[in-house]
């Protein structure tokens, strides 16, 4: 009997578990590397930063997602090389593993066009430790506003700026303006819902550029109907602790959330390929590096442009799940000794959500916008979820939040620390608790969040789960 082929996956976003899926029953040994031990639904992870959803409800465990496929073992750890020589690939606590087929599907992080020292200020969201952040840091500005007795400062409190008009900053924006505006008005007695600021800045001339411009301009509108404030067109000059430089002014703000762009993980350098200008992988037909053909590169990491094209396929998750889709077809083409067919990707459209009951989705052939577009973009991010159990609690999750116009994830986990503070209203006692003590705060503390340490570089090799960009197929 022959050997069985080894097929090591590094990544297990979106590409990396659909390829793994997909292998199903084929009679290969499948070896999945994370240094993160749960799949992300990245579509949904700005739902964890405005207290929509918690995260157990985006985030399965790889483990469970594969554990009746029989031929597929999952590793918690970081691919930090690869001999090529041998064949294996090397890991960040000394084991190798060998390979005959490899696979990278790492993904992307957060880009800061050469401006990484932002990143201590600008908050990205890659992760749910990100969204878990930005999430505290947006319910204790509104907590330490209540308390606030200098109007300046309550008003800086109350401001928040999402630099970047793609799906995600758009929705966002959108959240975070009904999140202040609609769900915790009645929470809060020393809150005007009229002071609340969310500012949304992008430098093109539109938001979702991608989009229909008629499309674009309507979602334009729907934010502005929920009070974000858009400037299209306006250029980021400067980012400093709790304040950026939008153009020639300074906006002081709560938070500042970077959804700009984003960038492949250093791993992709690692595979020794061809990279455009953007870091990706240069890929063929066949997602096969040019002098590979038993390396393949997937999702957002990779430069794959179609036979024909202009530019290469944009990093959205269709992209990365057909890609893996595909993989699968390849290697078991391979297997039994058949030509290998170039990938071709179905694009079947894409939406973006501005707020409850507002979005917009477009197609080849139709265009949807407003209740109608909102119900379709629900159904689809429902479809695409991986597991019964996540379907469910965000079905119910949103279900409950539409019957009473709350968010149930609005837990403060962060250690709080507490400063005197001649500002504070003295009628309103502070009564915060610590995650890890239980002693009550008393009046004249002032509760805040200790600043977030600048991310540190990323880890060579390090693959992270989900990380391909979202934007489900419509």
């Amino acid at each position: 009997m022959a050997e069985r082929k080894k097929v090591v996956i590094i990544g297990g976003g979106f590409g990396g578990l659909a390829l793994a899926r997909a292998l199903k029953n084929t009679p290969v040994d499948i070896t999945m590397i994370d240094r993160e031990n749960h799949h992300l639904f990245q579509p949904l992870l700005y739902q964890v930063a405005t207290a929509g959803l918690s995260p157990g409800a985006i985030a399965v465990p790889i483990r469970s997602v594969v554990a009746k496929q029989k031929n597929v073992s999952v590793l918690l750890d970081e691919a930090i090389t690869i001999d090529y020589e041998r064949n294996r690939v090397g890991l960040r606590d000394d084991r190798w593993i060998d390979f005959d087929y490899l696979v990278a599907a790492t993904g992307a992080r957060t880009n800061y066009f050469g401006n990484d020292d932002w990143a201590k200020y600008a908050h990205g969201m890659k992760n749910l430790r990100d969204a878990i952040r930005i999430r505290e840091r947006v319910l204790l500005a509104f907590e330490e506003a209540e308390v606030e007795a200098d109007p300046e400062r309550q008003k800086k409190l109350l401001t928040f700026v999402v630099i970047g008009g793609g799906p995600t900053g758009v929705e966002m924006a959108g959240a975070i303006s009904e999140l202040g505006r609609q769900v915790l008005t009645g929470d809060y007695r020393n809150i005007n819902p009229d002071d609340i600021r969310v500012i949304l800045v992008e430098m093109a001339p539109r938001v979702l550029g991608p989009f229909d411009p008629g499309l674009s301009e309507k979602a334009k509108i729907a934010l502005e109907e929920i009070g974000v404030e858009v400037r299209t067109g306006t250029a980021v000059k400067d980012v400093q602790e709790e304040r950026v430089l939008v153009g020639d002014e300074w906006i002081d703000a709560a938070i500042i959330v970077w959804a700009s762009g984003v960038r492949p993980t250093s791993f992709a350098a690692k595979l020794g390929a061809p990279l455009d200008r953007g870091g990706r992988v240069i890929v063929g037909q066949d997602c096969s590096l040019s002098d590979r053909p038993n390396v393949f590169a997937i999702g957002d990491m990779a430069s794959f442009t179609p036979e024909g094209a202009e530019r290469p396929l944009p990093g959205l998750a269709p992209v990365a799940m057909q890609q893996g889709r595909y993989l699968a077809k390849v290697i078991k083409a391979d297997l039994a000794g058949r030509p290998r067919e170039p990938f071709r990707y179905v694009d079947k459209g894409t939406m973006a959500t501005i707020g409850r009951g507002r979005a917009i989705a477009q197609t080849k052939k139709m265009k949807l916008s407003g209740l109608i577009a909102w119900f379709a973009w629900g159904l689809v991010h429902i479809a695409y979820l991986i597991g019964f159990r996540s379907r469910v609690l965000v079905l119910f999750e949103w279900t409950w939040s539409l019957l009473t116009a709350k968010r149930g994830a609005r837990i403060i986990t962060a250690n709080i620390h507490f400063r005197d503070t001649p500002g504070r209203r003295a009628e309103v006692p502070p009564l915060i608790i610590e995650r890890h003590g239980s002693r009550t705060r008393m009046p004249g503390e002032k509760a805040v969040l200790p600043p977030i340490p600048t991310p540190p570089e990323e880890r060579e090799g390090a693959s992270e789960a989900g990380e391909e960009r979202e934007r489900p197929e419509a």
